[in-house]
């Protein structure tokens, strides 16, 4: 598994392709945050906060997570490496838990020069330092859940099909649904009886919620829950032998 994990991130940042989309994802935030004014601005604001990072990040993450993952298994069918794969000392839970965590610790990289931004706003609080700590870390901590629910989605996709942009397109929209689609569907009058629990199952939902600080066990269960279906589903793909 660890030699599958190593492969996957080495890949990636094998081509400019890596350092491209690594790029394009701090110079979205950076852009929002301290270049555009306007209500985003840090510091047309006048409030030390990352608010702006935690509202954009998940919307680029839609891109750059499936971007991510989108040749993990599709590149593997299209240049018959998979049969390859297959008869290698691994089971199929850890062949797709290497694909995962090295789509996981690819986000990771992302999000580390993302602390450039933390101390930043940490300076410029009056006084130094005067910053919400718990919520900073609180949606750190949601974003790389968010960011991991979306890496499992992505791997999901990526083992239907062996073109990689439709592997994109179908990651980028499975990770919106999950994101707000819920959210949609819990508006509907007829749902309103139910909205609360249709609600629940977005992604957002629990997001907004780590974003206050607090870690509820329920969200994290929700978010292990969710990455675990679809770490499961990918299994079942792999274990069908059916790549076509």
């Amino acid at each position: 598994m660890r030699s599958i994990l190593f492969k996957e991130v080495s890949t990636f940042f094998s081509t400019i392709t890596g350092y491209v989309a690594v790029g394009i994802f701090l110079a979205i935030n950076s852009w929002f945050m301290w270049i555009s004014p306007g209500d985003y601005n840090v510091i047309d604001g006048g409030y030390a906060s990352l608010d702006t990072l935690f509202f954009i990040a998940p919307w680029v993450f839609l891109l750059l997570v499936p971007a991510v993952t989108m040749r993990s298994f599709a590149e593997e069918k299209k240049t018959g490496t998979m049969e390859l794969l297959l008869t290698r000392p691994l089971t199929d839970f850890q062949l797709v838990m290497g694909k995962f965590l090295g789509a996981v610790v690819l986000v990771v990289i992302a999000l580390v020069p993302t602390l450039i931004y933390f101390f930043s706003v940490y300076q410029l609080a009056n006084p130094v330092g005067n910053v919400d700590m718990g919520a900073l870390w609180g949606s750190f901590i949601g974003l790389f859940f968010l960011a991991a629910s979306y890496a499992a989605i992505g791997i999901f996709s990526s083992s239907l099909t062996d073109n990689q942009i439709v592997s994109f397109i179908l990651a980028a929209v499975l990770c919106l649904f999950m994101y707000i689609g819920f959210d949609s569907l819990g508006a509907f009058p007829i749902l309103k009886s139910v909205d609360s629990l249709v609600v629940n199952f977005g992604i957002n939902e629990h997001y907004k919620s780590m974003s206050k600080g607090v870690i509820d066990t329920r969200d994290v269960i929700y978010f292990a829950s969710s990455i675990g279906v679809f770490i499961y589903a990918t299994m079942l793909k792999i274990q069908s032998r059916n790549w076509k």
